[in-house]
């Protein structure tokens, strides 16, 4: 059974453990599907079923699919163990739950283990012997618990913090739990029993280390990771008898992410380099590395198959997300938009100190100079990327420009880039979405009075900083679920939260007051002028509401024009009636003040099949 998780579950590198569902890239709830180790043709996935996320199966022998569940919040998390047992976590509003299971072909719904109280998913696993590993957090850690499928489970090892399972061995041997990737505790192999078999500490000079699954092959017990050292991210393995092994003839200058081929020594290796996906064949018995052809455009995900197959999940800005087999085996197909987006897609690069900055830019046909959108992403450990995107393609149809900027901090251009916080954080990527905007104008691409912000989560937070420090340049923008004020999430926000904030600014606002008032949005929230929509979330435990609410409270003070919109939701959401409220709400909004004659704009255009607009301020474990 491949590693599940919710870490795993983004287009993001996969070794970034903090990663949590809800890209804008994901929208349709496409992907990979998970096949049965003993079945190829087996497989379980994750589709739009009526506006929600729902399980399905797919028989690529029959071509038949079934759906499996029918929440009504949906469901995002599955799994098909070797005995073709399908998995779901079966979750409530607040995203706590347990994982359940049932046939392939159908019947009850069963327990995983019975007894585990409910949690946060954070990885499950099931060995060849039906023993099932499950990882469960809450707000203080995260208990790691071990069983035969169905049975009692109990618990084996509690860890502080956020902590990840990445594995179980086929055999059921050991067992990996990936941590912080740059602490002492980067990755801890360990047995059924709970006994700590081996403790993996972060790179040399400040590196990370990520775990991403044990092989498949039962006759060998090695886990694959991935180590950042300096500016190149590494292939790794690790054996009981002969420890931690670095290939350092596999290496990269880019984030990179890798899985097991079933059934030989040999690893897909999916690499994200300038907003753009390339596979990667690496043979660990002849040391060599062999590039996959694949079209131009992102890989939201890629996985080996038996026989040297591979199934990837292709897609570009101009075309919604396909599944594609490179064997042509029948894939269930994902209902997303059919034809190509309008527009023309190109990529710019600005000059600025720290090396040039990647937009994607969109523009609309017949109209030039355009009022422009730029669609701020979120992570901040993220990066946008040639992929379908359907605020992008609703955005474009309007008639607007869109520009998704790769700013410092942006994954997807190496260690440096990522390290790159000269101005502090927020303020480093505030000036670069001022330096495009400065030159989108000077090429004609877009109008100098039409510029617009759009982002959600920390994408959000960029997007309320840019309006109090450059406040003259923006004439409108919306704000989903954003940071207002960064020492007030800090104190209600997650444990992994905090320590991303403590990561980032070096310390806690008790220690380092200056450096989150700095960065704060409600510090300049009385220098806004551009008029604001804000869309807030009332069970928020990542972006909490009352940091939003004071933060409208102190617009309100200073006379600021803005307008509110509050979701009965938490953070990462996947309901498709919020989305489209949220994404209608919004291009009206964008439409009257960017355009300023109202009625007289085109009427908002709303891609059909995009059901998520949640971005992730995600905790930085990962490169």
């Amino acid at each position: 059974m491949p590693h599940t998780s919710a870490a795993d579950t983004s287009p993001r590198p996969a070794h970034d453990a903090s990663a949590r569902p809800g890209s804008r890239y994901q929208a349709y709830r496409g992907e990979l599907p998970e096949v049965c180790a003993a079945d190829p043709t087996r497989m379980a996935f994750t589709a739009d079923a009526d506006g929600r996320c729902e399980v399905f199966t797919w028989n690529a022998a029959t071509g038949r699919a079934r759906q499996v569940t029918a929440r009504p919040h949906g469901t995002l998390h599955t799994a098909i163990d070797r005995d073709s047992h399908v998995w779901w976590f079966d979750e409530d509003e607040d995203g706590l739950g347990r994982w359940l299971f049932q046939p392939f072909d159908g019947g009850p719904d069963l327990p995983g283990l019975e007894g585990v109280p409910p949690g946060v998913p954070r990885g499950i696993g099931v060995a060849e012997d039906s023993t099932v590993a499950m990882a469960m957090g809450t707000a203080s850690g995260t208990t790691l618990h071990i069983g035969r499928r169905g049975g009692p489970g109990r618990p084996v090892i509690r860890l502080d913090g956020h902590a990840t399972l990445a594995g179980i061995a086929p055999g059921g041997r050991y067992l990996a739990i990936t941590g912080p990737a740059a602490s002492a505790h980067a990755v801890t192999v360990l047995t059924p029993d709970g006994t700590v078999h081996a403790l993996l500490p972060g790179g040399p000079d400040g590196g990370e280390l990520w775990a991403l699954g044990f092989s498949p092959l039962p006759d060998r017990d090695e886990l694959l990771l991935v180590q950042q050292h300096h500016d190149r991210y590494l292939l790794a393995g690790w054996r009981p008898a002969t420890g931690l092994h670095i290939h350092e003839w596999c290496a990269f200058d880019t984030e990179i992410t890798a899985s097991w081929y079933p059934d030989r020594a040999s690893v897909l290796i999916r690499q994200e380099r300038h907003g753009r996906s390339h596979l990667h064949r690496a043979d660990l018995g002849t040391r060599t590395v062999t590039p996959l052809p694949t079209p131009t455009g992102s890989l939201l995900a890629a996985a080996a198959r038996p026989h040297g197959d591979v199934h990837y999940l292709w897609t570009s800005t101009a075309q919604a997300p396909r599944m594609r087999s490179t064997s042509g085996l029948p894939l269930p197909p994902l209902g997303t938009v059919d034809g190509r987006v309008p527009g023309e897609h190109r990529d710019l690069w600005t000059p600025g100190p720290d090396g040039p900055v990647h937009t994607l830019l969109s523009l609309p046909e017949g109209i030039s100079p355009a009022p422009v959108v730029f669609l701020v992403h979120g992570g901040p450990a993220d990066h946008d990327r040639d992929a379908y995107d359907g605020v992008v393609h609703s955005l474009v149809a309007s008639g607007f420009a869109v520009a998704r900027v790769n700013y410092r901090g942006s994954t997807g251009y190496g260690p440096r880039w990522r390290r790159a916080y000269t101005a502090g954080v927020g303020l480093t990527q505030v000036q670069d979405l001022a330096a495009v905007r400065a030159d989108l104008i000077r090429r004609a691409l877009v109008r100098r009075d039409a510029t617009a912000l759009w982002g959600t989560s920390w994408g959000g937070y960029l997007v309320l900083l840019a309006l109090g420090v450059d406040p003259a340049l923006w004439q409108a923008a919306v704000a989903v679920k954003p940071v207002a004020d960064c020492a007030a999430a800090h104190r209600t926000g997650t444990p992994a939260l905090r320590a991303l904030d403590e990561r980032l600014f070096g310390g806690t606002p008790d220690e380092v007051p200056d450096a989150y008032a700095r960065s704060s949005p409600i510090g300049r929230a009385g220098l806004v002028r551009a008029p604001l929509l804000v869309v807030a979330a009332e069970r928020d435990e990542k972006c909490p509401p009352g940091q939003v609410r004071d933060y409208l409270a102190a617009l309100d003070e200073a006379g600021v024009r803005y307008e509110e919109m509050w979701l009965d939701t938490g953070h990462d959401g996947y309901d498709s009636q919020d989305h489209v409220a949220v994404l209608r709400r919004a291009i009206t909004f964008l439409d009257r003040e960017l355009r300023r004659r109202p009625g007289t704009g085109r009427e908002p255009h709303s891609a059909p099949t995009d059901h998520g607009e949640h971005e992730d301020r995600a905790e930085v474990t990962g490169p």
